[in-house]
């Protein structure tokens, strides 16, 4: 089991949406956090009422998230870390204020809209040598570090094809754009270049690559509006190329009737292949060709590793979900803190927390997805970050 902490982190918020209580709530679940202060809206007015909804008391109440950093950093009591659940375009600034306020950040995805921002922050996490999370959650279901664990074992062979979907339906009525939490998803100037890819479509590619152990390096992008009219995609379908020369497919969807959280990973191999799907989030299928397939189930033991059996909260049988898995992003991000903090020692390969260098390779996937599909759906190189 992970070590205990000497006393609970004081985790801030940026940002007061649904998104932002949700992590909040996982991050509680995680009992290593406490929420202490936030920016939970620039609003005046509204801040004070999320402020009073959330039991945060006036003085860490705050509507400039870089008055919040400031303030923070000086106060004896002041946050260890923040997450930054704003839209799209505020990432960047908001990450770098804290980065350079000496406070940890764990950012929402995609972690800026360019790679000029996604490189500056790179480099702002070296010079001031602060833990940088990015919330790529899905990596964080048990089942999903079973199939890379039992990937990178070689039970499968030599990775040889990876296909990954999202399929939502959240987006079919056409008045769901003038929602409030949608308006900004279809804003160019607040969601980036794209809307679906950069939202949906990076928990896909990260999750591909975190399955297989390969680097997506190249793209071939097809984006549509499926549905009613909209400045930016609702839906991307994509050829892809692993390591230079693994072929893939990644499809991400918001108008997909009938799936709501429609994720799922398939990578096959020389010998076998693992499936997984959120919907089933459950269970991992491993098959090994010539021998009958396996089904693992998320609980304790019966095929579930050491280094998974961490991640889990509940005995076989009963249900765990995307709460928990949120709760193991925070959980790793708590380790990650405190070992560089207080130079908590923790054995190899137990923290397989998204970093910077995830989020600015889900960057590059966007930005080649978008230069591909405007050169009618040509291959187009994915920039390497190492």
């Amino acid at each position: 089991m992970y070590p205990q902490l000497s006393r609970r982190l004081r985790l801030g918020v940026v940002g007061g949406g649904r998104i932002a209580s949700m992590q909040s709530m996982a991050a509680r679940l995680s009992d290593h956090w406490e929420v202490t202060a936030g920016a939970l809206s620039s609003n005046a007015g509204q801040a004070a009422i999320r402020a009073e909804q959330w039991r945060l008391s006036a003085e860490r109440s705050y509507t400039c998230f870089t008055e919040m950093a400031k303030r923070e950093s000086s106060r004896d009591d002041g946050i260890d870390a923040v997450m930054i659940t704003t839209p799209n375009h505020l990432h960047a600034e908001a990450s770098q204020a804290f980065l350079e306020s000496g406070i940890a950040v764990l950012c929402d995805k995609p972690m800026t809209n360019t790679m000029q921002e996604a490189s500056a922050l790179v480099d702002a996490v070296g010079v001031h040598n602060e833990v940088f999370g990015v919330s790529y959650v899905m990596s964080c279901f048990p089942m999903v570090r079973q199939a890379r664990e039992l990937v990178s074992q070689g039970c499968i062979g030599e990775v040889n094809q990876i296909h990954v979907e999202f399929l939502q339906d959240w987006m079919t009525p056409p008045e769901v754009g003038s929602a409030d939490h949608v308006k900004w998803r279809l804003d160019p100037a607040k969601s980036g270049a794209t809307s679906c890819t950069g939202d949906i479509g990076t928990h896909a590619a990260h999750l591909a690559s975190f399955v297989s152990g390969c680097v997506l390096t190249r793209v071939r992008a097809e984006m549509h509006v499926c549905g009613s009219p909209k400045p930016l995609e609702d839906t991307v379908m994509m050829m892809t190329r692993y390591n230079d020369q693994i072929p893939g497919t990644l499809i991400a969807t918001r108008l997909a009737p009938g799936n709501r959280g429609g994720l799922r990973v398939r990578v096959f191999g020389s010998q076998g292949g693992v499936e997984w799907d959120l919907e089933n989030a459950e269970t991992l299928k491993l098959s090994r060709y010539g021998e009958p397939d396996s089904l693992i189930t998320r609980g304790h033991g019966h095929g579930v590793s050491a280094n998974v059996e961490r991640l889990v909260r509940s005995g076989r049988g009963f249900p765990e979900g995307i709460i928990e898995a949120w709760g193991n992003l925070y959980t790793e991000f708590a380790m990650a803190v405190a070992a560089h903090r207080d130079n908590l020692q923790l054995p190899d390969n137990w923290i397989q927390l998204p970093d910077v260098l995830d989020g600015a390779r889900g960057v590059s996937f966007v930005e080649a997805a978008v230069e591909s599909n405007a050169a009618g759906g040509a291959w187009t190189e994915c920039q390497l970050v190492l």
